[in-house]
């Protein structure tokens, strides 16, 4: 991809404990294709203050904040839109002057799939996870109509935390129970990871679903992915929403929204 730096250009960046590089190849296609003047790069670091400080002091435009960091950098920013402070939890950063301000794009690209994959409102379902996509996942669902849901977390002070405020059940494991539809908000099958190449369901659990949505867009198609399509189940890949978040991430720090086609030809070069 051709730069051309200059003291006006304006970077942005991601915060990862295990970055990737769909954001750093989405976004700077669309700086190149719409003649913008912006430069992206992802960050691995462990020093959250550190590095939000830095957002602020070197002024930094706008920063995709990604696990584990999506509720502990809360208190280290300025103002939060409603979209994270419905849930306390954020995944995006936009610095204007130094004030820092905070969204959470997660929740809408996940309300979207819902919607666009259409999947039946009355299914039962099974959240595995209890941190801060968790929280995104479990209240775009609420919203969106889901009302009879489980969440499955070992944590049981968060487990219970996220389910009792969206009216939902806990248990610390899936058990016996049988979901249509099984969502992934957790590492497990994420490459690079502990648990890479795991399934993050039981085959039995998954041959029961209707529908298997799981966020981990590393790699883009996982192992439950990759099991769900063998068993022709209706599949939401982290991919799909890693790539809408973006968008919503690109509008928010650019003020322009690509086409539609501009938008696909972005993931198509982001997936490499």
């Amino acid at each position: 991809m051709q730069m051309n730096p200059n003291k006006d250009t304006q970077l942005c960046m991601s915060l990862s404990a295990r970055p990737g590089n769909f954001g750093l190849r989405f976004h700077n296609h669309l700086y190149e294709q719409l003649g913008l003047n912006f430069y992206y790069k992802a960050f691995a670091s462990h020093d959250l203050p550190g590095a939000v400080a830095g957002i602020r002091a070197l002024r930094i435009r706008g920063c995709g904040v990604s696990m584990p960091f999506k509720e502990a950098s809360i208190a280290l920013v300025d103002e939060l839109d409603a979209s994270a402070a419905a849930i306390q939890s954020i995944n995006t950063i936009v610095n204007t002057d130094g004030h820092l301000k905070a969204y959470n794009t997660d929740y809408i690209a996940v309300a979207q799939l819902l919607q666009t994959h259409e999947v039946p409102k009355d299914s039962t379902f099974a959240l595995r996870g209890s941190g801060g996509m968790a929280k995104a996942v479990a209240s775009a669902l609420r919203d969106g109509g889901y009302s009879n849901g489980l969440i499955v977390a070992r944590n049981e002070g968060a487990g219970r935390a996220l389910a009792d405020s969206l009216g939902y059940r806990w248990q610390a494991e899936l058990g016996e129970q049988r979901p249509q539809m099984l969502i992934n908000v957790t590492p497990v099958g994420m490459d690079g990871g502990p648990e890479a190449g795991q399934l993050a369901f039981e085959a039995d659990v998954i041959a029961h679903a209707e529908t298997v949505f799981d966020v981990v867009a590393i790699p883009s198609e996982t192992p439950l992915i990759v099991q769900a399509r063998a068993a022709g189940k209706r599949v939401i890949t982290g991919l799909e929403v890693i790539a809408i978040q973006a968008l919503e991430q690109f509008v928010l720090y650019t003020g322009v929204r690509p086409t539609d086609e501009q938008f696909q030809k972005a993931v198509a070069f982001a997936r490499g």
